[in-house]
């Protein structure tokens, strides 16, 4: 019988005892005497959340097919368990052994979201690991971040050892072997990384420099040593069927965030959005082929017995064999009473063609992102939605069957006016018009249309990356009218609290200065920030003037095409040239058409990041 951290006393005194036990079905079970290496796989947010993530899974089970790895996972303990562990000074471990972190050759920390970064400190903290690279000797693991929040590392530097810039699939067994190596000639972790900074998609904080000028932009980044790189290249998986498909996925005890089976379908997207980061550091779009997707369907299907199966990727409708696949699905699933999830389609006629195979499976409410109201602003961030394609999809929708939709708006976005957002009152109310006419004038059962809108984040990596964010009393007063706008018994709007949105753009463009901040502010008391009921502005402000440091600097101010970026280290293939010329094209209201249409020059294809992908 597996020996748990935790006492019965201690289970049963918190919430959801089930998030730290581990025993899953399909959870890996190996003798630590038995391998070289033990990487522990941290989500820094609660189980449910962290067991919902995909990419967790699939390096989860690829690092465990490595007889001489023990993977093991670690999710950020909720505030009950946390004071509990403080109280009793018990140091956080793992679910696979119930061993001590702190005791692992590896912490990998998965990097999704900005507003998780306390909780980064926190299970540093409960692992009595210390916090400052600068301050782990040998004896501590190495901490190695990745996911998208790496590609603008500089806020978490001080505290990681490596950043991994790219895709799990396609370094991590070399960099294992190399810390095998390493490790039996008894290197140092000073002589381990130097070496592994040597790799593409390593970055290792501590070989670099940074200086600032006067007004407190960045100078320059310097490399301390000759053998390390002055630019990290991403690293990309060339060929998406030489992945092998996560074959045993661990299935909880407890129902998660998405408690289904999620299908990979392809990477990347080509469609060009101006505001969005993953479109951009995901190029080029890479399919799975149809017989793999099959195959990997029905295994996940038969092994984790789910009673959804959703389909992720940036763009859905884009994958070339969607309707092949369906096919498939709906033939599989229909027996077996499984809902398919169609999230990503876009708003046209393929779409709806979709949407009408998938009816008789579950008439779930529809979910439309127009994200701006005019077709000026959505050409500004180059969607490439038309009013007459969303008024045509909302009628499809109605005449199968549907009865609510989802509408999806950013506000904040660069050139937004106030007719602008007249414009997403209006969408709101066509929708109505458009239900009434399909329905003789009338307004039945649990009809409704839900407006939602969030703030906008300048991000790395995308062509609005130089523009500001609205102040806070901006995007108030601009939810202040829109709630006006929408005061209708069959409309229902949501909007995004500001003040989480403004310190999410501090750290999306943020430097290393921010180490300070962050500690500062968790030493306050923040953890679980994502979380609004345990946000709380007045602590981030506060360490912020603690380290003088002003947070109008990094969210609320323009920047110049000549400022250096922290991130102008690290290469995602995307070149600054094509985002450059992206920005001034959304100057213009100008459109720029997806890859489809001809290459568009972003970069990506002339280097080795992406070359002969697309």
């Amino acid at each position: 019988m597996r020996k748990l951290a935790l006492s019965d006393d201690i289970l049963l005194s918190v919430d959801k005892p089930a998030r730290y036990i581990g025993g899953e079905l399909n959870s890996r079970d190996k003798n630590l005497d038995d391998v070289d290496i033990r990487f522990v796989m941290c989500f820094p947010d609660v189980y449910e959340i962290g067991m919902s993530h995909i990419g967790m899974q699939i390096i989860y089970d690829m690092l465990n097919r490595r007889e001489d790895t023990f993977c093991e996972r670690l999710f950020s303990p909720w505030v009950d368990l946390d004071k509990i562990l403080r109280e009793k000074n018990i140091p956080l471990f793992s679910l696979e052994s119930q061993e001590n972190v702190k005791d692992a050759d590896f912490l990998g920390i998965t990097l999704q979201y900005e507003m998780c970064y306390t909780n980064i400190l926190q299970v540093l903290e409960l692992s009595h690991i210390p916090m400052y690279a600068k301050d782990r000797g040998d004896e501590y693991p190495i901490v190695i971040g990745g996911g998208p929040c790496a590609y603008n590392p500089e806020p978490l530097a001080p505290f990681f050892d490596i950043f991994y810039i790219g895709e799990g699939e396609v370094v991590y067994d070399k960099l294992l072997d190399l810390y095998k190596e390493c490790k039996k000639n008894k290197l140092s972790k000073h002589e381990f990384l130097l070496k592994a900074a040597q790799m593409d998609g390593m970055y290792i904080p501590e070989f670099y420099d940074v200086t600032y000028k006067p007004d407190g932009t960045i100078d320059k980044f310097t490399p301390k040593y000759e053998n390390v790189p002055s630019v990290v290249h991403r690293v990309v998986v060339q060929n998406m069927d030489t992945v092998s498909y996560l074959s045993k996925p661990v299935v909880p005890f407890i129902k998660v965030t998405q408690d289904r089976v999620v299908l990979e379908i392809m990477r990347g997207c080509i469609r060009g959005c101006r505001f969005c980061q993953a479109g951009n550091v995901y190029r080029p779009q890479r399919e799975h082929s149809l017989d793999y997707l099959i195959n990997y369907a029905k295994t996940m299907l038969d092994i984790t017995g789910a009673e959804e199966i959703s389909l992720s990727s940036l763009s859905s409708s884009d994958y070339s064999n969607l309707g092949k696949l369906l096919d498939f699905l709906l033939e599989y699933t229909k027996e077996r009473g499984i809902n398919i999830s169609l999230p990503s389609l876009r708003i046209d006629a393929f779409s709806l063609d979709v949407m009408s195979k998938v009816q008789d499976v579950k008439k779930s409410s529809l979910t439309f992102a127009p994200e701006a109201g005019t077709q000026r602003l959505r050409d500004v961030i180059n969607k490439g939605i038309t009013e007459e394609e969303l008024q045509k999809a909302v009628s499809k929708a109605f005449e199968m069957g549907w009865n609510s939709v989802k509408l999806y708006f950013m506000i904040g976005l660069p050139t937004e006016r106030y007719e602008d957002l007249d414009g997403i009152k209006d969408l709101a109310y066509q929708v109505i018009d458009i239900y009434r006419d399909i329905h003789g004038g009338k307004i039945r059962g649990k009809f409704g249309v839900t407006i939602s809108t969030s703030t906008f984040v300048p991000k790395p990596f995308t062509p609005f990356q130089w523009h500001r964010q609205d102040t806070g009393d901006e995007i108030r007063d601009k939810q202040k009218y829109l709630v006006a706008k929408l005061r209708n018994g069959n409309i229902r709007y949501n909007y995004h609290d500001s003040q989480t949105s403004l310190m999410e753009a501090v750290f999306a463009r943020g430097d290393r200065r921010l180490g300070g901040v962050l500690l500062d502010a968790f030493k306050a008391g923040a953890k679980f920030d994502g979380w609004s009921e345990y946000f709380d502005l007045d602590r981030w402000l506060e360490a912020m003037d603690k380290n003088g440091l002003d947070p109008s600097f990094y969210a609320h101010r323009d920047r110049s095409y000549d400022e250096v970026f922290p991130w102008d280290h690290i290469d995602v293939g995307v070149t600054k040239e094509f985002l450059i010329r992206e920005n001034e094209l959304a100057k213009q209201d100008k459109v720029t058409e997806d890859c489809r249409h001809g290459c568009k020059g972003c970069g990506v294809n002339t280097n080795d990041i992406g070359r002969g992908l697309c």
